[in-house]
Order: structure tokens, then sequence, then C-alpha cells
């Protein structure tokens, strides 16, 4: 297969996690939506590797892995809490820092 076609892929794929970003208000969703967003830009970044041949793209894509999964868990932790004390995922109720 074509490495462009990865690369539309990509780019399919951030516009939809950047619109799900922009639209939606629910938390967990968002949260969604940026993983959508990093997993096109890994796989952006493994494409550009495979072009041009070399190892550089695999190993960046692979510590965005690692930065990923330690958003996850601290932003799990922060959607949870805010949860418990606001009983909504709504980031509108989540903008007053106020508990």
């Amino acid at each position: 297969m074509n490495p462009v076609n990865y690369l539309y892929l990509a780019a399919l794929l951030f516009t939809i996690g950047a619109a799900g970003v922009l639209i939606r208000r629910n938390a967990i969703i968002l949260f969604m939506c940026v993983e959508l967003m990093l997993n096109a830009c890994n796989l952006s970044l493994v494409a550009f590797s495979r072009m041009h041949g070399n190892l550089d793209g695999q190993i960046l894509a692979f510590f965005t892995m690692v930065v990923a999964a330690a958003e996850v868990v601290v932003g799990l932790a922060i959607i949870v809490s805010l949860f418990r004390v606001r009983h909504s995922a709504s980031v509108d109720d989540a903008s007053l820092m106020k508990l």
C-alpha cells in the first residue's frame, strides 16, 4: 500500500478528533478525541518514517505513545474526581475550579 494513503487516513483521523474537541462538551469524549488526534500524529510519523527509510519517526511515535499513556492515567483521574464532586462530566461545569 502506498504510504501516502496512510497520510490521508491520518489527516482524516486528526480532522475527526479536532472536530470532536471543538464541538463536544463531555470530558470523556473530549479525552477520546485527543487520543484520536495523537494516534493520527503517530500514524503520520510512522508513514513518514517508512517513506524516508529511517526509524526516527517510529522512535518518536513510541515516545508519543508513552506520553499518551501517562496522560490517560492523569486525565482519567481528574475526570473521575470531577465527576464524583459535580455528578457531571461536562467541561462547562468544570470551568469553575471552586469545589
